[in-house]
């Protein structure tokens, strides 16, 4: 019998056909929405899961692109992704939130000359005194401006056709404001039509373990919470406490100077039992609009040149190393509604 004649007969076509009616009613595969579109979350490869390409820090009330040379801050930024794609990286998560010069073109141009797979975000900064907070979300209630963030993520950013792969918030040290508290309730109601994983930078443990009672208060897991910024949280009994509720807690910001202090928290999570809670990243890069040439740009290379090498010196395994780098942040920006019950 020919290998055609076997794959038509009688016996394995029911097997074959059962085969594609199985397939067809699965539910799709996760993807992650890049600025390039969406990429399943096997191909994330070695991620960076907290950088910057552009900042303008003029305020929301004053932000705007003809404030910079888009083509300027290209140029600036181009060769540290094509030398970070050389060191290993293959995703960053550019972490620059609207109304403070999220420019999805810009990163969506970077993507394709450097190769490096970019997630850019949707939601409301409202660290820094919530001087980055738009007039209109004093005035909106937390379900208008889940909202808009549900539009972005549907439809595109701003007619670009770009969606986010991430919700970045930010909040001040704790207690929450009114505003950082409603920030984080919209952002609890936008994933639970997203999926997206909420990111936010915040100020101290006090304002991590409120934001995570607000979101659990609307029905969300731990689990789609990235606590940004938890090495300025000095005590790391509130790490493990995050960590212990499910939380992803995020050590960037990690560079030369700070080193020594994120490589002792990272290992403290580790010897915690909390390696698959955890996530690292340098928060790097930023072209300042305002300064000239965009002032001093930051290298995203020293997690893999120095940060990873010290890691392992410090003991920690190249398996333990490649679930800090690969499987956390591909479990991190898997889409996926995370319900308290999860």
């Amino acid at each position: 019998m020919d290998r055609r004649h076997f794959l038509r007969s009688s016996t394995l076509a029911p097997i074959l056909n059962g085969i594609a009616r199985s397939l067809s009613a699965r539910p799709p595969f996760p993807s992650v929405q890049t600025v390039l579109g969406p990429l399943s979350p096997d191909r994330l490869g070695a991620t960076l899961m907290h950088e910057h390409v552009l900042v303008d820090f003029i305020g929301a009330d004053k932000v705007n692109r003809d404030r910079y040379d888009a083509g300027e801050a290209f140029r600036t930024a181009l060769p540290y992704l094509k030398r970070a794609y050389e060191r290993g990286c293959r995703t960053l998560v550019e972490c620059t939130p609207a109304y403070i010069g999220r420019d999805p073109l810009l990163l969506k141009r970077l993507s394709h000359a450097s190769g490096v797979n970019i997630i850019t975000n949707t939601g409301y900064y409202g660290a820094a005194e919530d001087k980055f907070v738009p007039r209109h979300a004093y005035t909106e209630s937390a379900e208008q401006l889940s909202q808009r963030w549900i539009r972005e993520s549907h439809e595109g950013i701003e007619g670009t056709g770009v969606k986010p792969g991430i919700m970045k918030i930010g909040v001040d040290k704790g207690p929450l404001s009114p505003i950082d508290a409603k920030l984080v309730r919209a952002a609890a109601l936008a994933h639970l039509e997203t999926g997206l994983t909420i990111a936010s930078h915040t100020g101290d443990g006090t304002a991590a373990l409120q934001e995570l009672d607000l979101l659990e208060k609307a029905g969300l897991a731990a689990s789609a919470f990235v606590w940004v910024h938890a090495q300025n949280e000095t005590d790391p009994q509130k790490h493990f406490e995050a960590a212990q509720r499910g939380a992803w807690v995020e050590f960037d910001g990690v560079g030369e100077k700070s080193s020594a202090r994120h490589l002792e928290f990272v290992k403290a999570m580790l010897q915690r039992g909390f390696l698959k809670r955890t996530l690292i990243s340098q928060d790097a890069g930023w072209y300042h609009v305002g300064e000239p040439s965009g002032g001093n740009f930051s290298s995203y290379d020293f997690l893999f040149t120095h940060f990873v090498p010290a890691l392992e010196s410090a003991g920690t395994t190249h398996e333990q190393v490649r679930v800090l780098l690969i499987e956390n942040p591909k479990r991190a920006l898997t889409p996926a509604i995370r319900k308290l019950s999860q």
